[in-house]
């Protein structure tokens, strides 16, 4: 087999042109382009290919090999020696370390997605399906703001399941909830927001990202009525992210007189709500509201995307924005990128088309009902005087603790018991009132797990109570 590597020499230098291979190869894989095991060229195929005697990439590999570098083995060829680290791979690691083991039985954090479930056969299907439809229209660029069936159809998707009042023009379909939310960002950012009111507690993933986006998030505390509009009044922004449905992570749903408030509050200060719909797929739908963004379409950005429902490796997620906001985020988009991939969008088109997406939420929904039962029966039986808070479904369970009860001390005792959990303090912005709790995620754990990880953590518990 011959191996092709991006290397070349500089014939009009003074420096020789051993020496050039040499510390290019060495550049290379201290900089990370060449990973250990990366097999590279034989020094006859090297020598052909820089047009070089092959006695000057024998000396280069002869170094390189004295230094550790590479590796080479009769019949096996020379590769990147396996104990050869990018430069920066000492550093790295320091930053990762946080006391966790490498491996843990049971992960009840949050930020993951139930992938195990994704329905291969059925979204091959609509893939082959789309491939075998697919024009010469098709298989070009897409539209940056997305495919037009595809919007059309999830303008309609939206309308129908959660009440959204938006047409296929003002639908964007971006690669991801992150890409939509900095998308938004830039455009507040041009039109002179410099703030940007974010749940308190939420996730602090967002407002890192916000904050690299420009923009200073400002921390709103939430309450069992959800997100407290009477202190965002206060505060000075003009637009918040908010999950109006199912607050992340304490599950709190926004009352119906806050949902019309917070609108007020919008339309007063000419501002704008991000209304964030992570997980109304796993959501109970006796009693449920419409999406906020029903209410106001006008002030409105209604987001959502696939990772929780299907899988984070789509990257497929949408926007339902205001007409007159649309604009600027095409513009913006345009000078970004060419939009998502179309095929995936057309197979996307028809997953939700013939029924698939309804089927496969229903299949969750079920289950994810099912795990949440077991958190509450566990926390019963194993944490005595934790309260579970919010409503029914969603992708994770806020246990609030007694005043009492060490957080941190928990979350550690837990984690040597090989149990990955949060406690509440990780989710928290600025508001440090709030009683000890942790965040328990059933998106990647059975219910067997989730019994057998929440007894570990009743012991934990227990010893901290004694």
């Amino acid at each position: 087999m011959t191996w092709h590597l991006a290397l070349s020499v500089d014939r009009e230098s003074r420096v020789p042109l051993a020496v050039q291979v040499r510390d290019s190869l060495r550049r290379l894989i201290e900089e990370g382009a060449l990973r250990p095991a990366t097999r590279i060229p034989s020094s006859r195929q090297l020598a052909a290919d820089l047009a070089v005697s092959r006695s000057v990439v024998v000396e280069a590999y002869e170094q390189l090999s004295a230094e550790g570098y590479l590796a080479t083995r009769r019949g096996s060829g020379t590769t990147v020696a396996e104990c050869a680290q990018p430069a920066a791979a000492v550093g790295s690691a320091l930053t990762l370390v946080d006391h966790e083991p490498a491996e843990a039985a049971w992960d009840l954090r949050t930020g993951t997605s139930n992938v195990q479930a994704f329905p291969r056969q059925e979204w091959i299907r609509c893939v082959t399906a789309a491939l075998n439809d697919a024009g010469r229209q098709d298989l070009g660029y897409s539209p940056p703001a997305g495919v037009p069936v595809t919007r059309q159809l999830l303008a309609g998707y939206l309308g129908r399941v959660r009440g959204v009042r938006t047409r296929p023009e003002d639908v964007m379909v971006t690669s991801g909830f992150a890409q939509g939310l900095a998308l938004l960002c830039r455009v507040l950012r041009d039109r002179g927001h410099r703030t940007l009111a974010v749940e308190d507690p939420g996730h602090p993933g967002e407002w890192e990202f916000i904050a690299s986006a420009g923009l200073v998030p400002v921390g709103i505390p939430v309450d069992a009525d959800g997100l407290r509009v009477d202190l965002l009044e206060a505060s000075g922004a003009r637009a918040v992210l908010t999950t109006p449905g199912h607050h992340f992570p304490t599950g709190a749903r926004l009352s119906q007189a806050r949902r019309e408030r917070l609108i007020a509050w919008a339309r007063a200060v000419d501002g704008y709500l991000i209304e964030d719909d992570y997980d109304n797929a796993y959501l109970r739908r006796t009693g449920q509201l419409p999406a906020l963004q029903s209410l106001a379409p006008d002030r409105v950005v209604y987001a959502g995307s696939a990772s929780k429902v299907l899988a984070p490796a789509l990257r497929l997620g949408w926007l339902a924005t205001p007409s007159e906001l649309m604009a600027s985020v095409e513009h913006v988009r345009a000078g970004w990128d060419i939009g998502c991939s179309g095929l995936e969008q057309l197979a996307f088109a028809r997953f939700i088309d013939s029924g698939a997406l309804d089927r496969h939420q229903r299949r969750l929904r079920a289950e994810f009902h099912k795990r949440r039962e077991v958190v509450r029966e566990q926390t019963a039986l194993h944490l005595p005087g934790a309260r579970l808070l919010g409503g029914e479904g969603g992708l994770q369970a806020y246990l609030q603790l007694p005043d009492g009860i060490d957080e941190e001390a928990l979350v550690r005792a837990a984690r040597s018991r090989s149990v990955l959990v949060r406690g509440g303090r990780f989710y928290t912005l600025t508001d440090t009132t709030r009683p000890p709790a942790l965040v328990v995620s059933y998106a990647t754990v059975g219910c067997a797990g989730l019994a057998r990880s929440l007894a570990e953590i009743g012991t934990a518990y227990r010893e901290l109570l004694r």
